[in-house]
């Protein structure tokens, strides 16, 4: 897989970087006046910006109604991965699965939107008691400490 050079001037990365801060919902006007540059110059450079680079996502806060998000942590035995990962997408509480490397004991990340304790343990028993998966461990944030930038603006100035 070959990539194209990508060029980003200084203004793109300042652009960027005030964008994927944890605020960064901003007006162009606004973020114009911020690096004291003409609307029209930060218009048309967001523009290609969020056309070629970025990935507007909204995400629902779970907790507010009540709901978890959980990830479980997958070991498959060996040539099932892709097979096993598919199946679980069919489900309609699983919303996203990738296979992982690192951890030589977790091949597949699966996160889950659940109701209570009690959905928690049926997928966590339904995983275990699935054919071709090993072993399953699984994670839930229940305290943000803290956040920062998507991408560090130290990765921002190497783009």
């Amino acid at each position: 897989m070959s990539h194209k050079a990508i060029s980003l001037t200084q203004v793109d990365r300042k652009i960027l970087k005030t964008l994927l801060s944890p605020n960064g919902k901003i007006s162009s006007k606004a973020l114009a006046k911020k690096l004291g540059l003409p609307t029209t110059t930060i218009q048309r450079r967001r523009k290609r910006l969020e056309t070629e680079f970025l990935k507007v996502v909204y995400t629902l806060d779970l907790a507010k109604f009540g709901w978890h998000k959980v990830d479980f942590l997958v070991a498959t035995e060996s040539g099932k991965t892709d097979i096993i990962g598919k199946a679980l997408l069919k489900r309609d509480e699983v919303i996203y699965v990738g296979k992982s490397i690192g951890q030589h004991t977790i091949d597949l990340r699966v996160e889950t939107v659940l109701k209570d304790n009690g959905e928690i343990l049926r997928m966590l028993e339904l995983l275990k008691g699935t054919s071709g998966i090993k072993d399953v461990v699984w994670s839930e944030i229940v305290e943000v400490i803290g956040s920062k930038t998507s991408v560090p603006v130290q990765i921002i100035d190497k783009i």
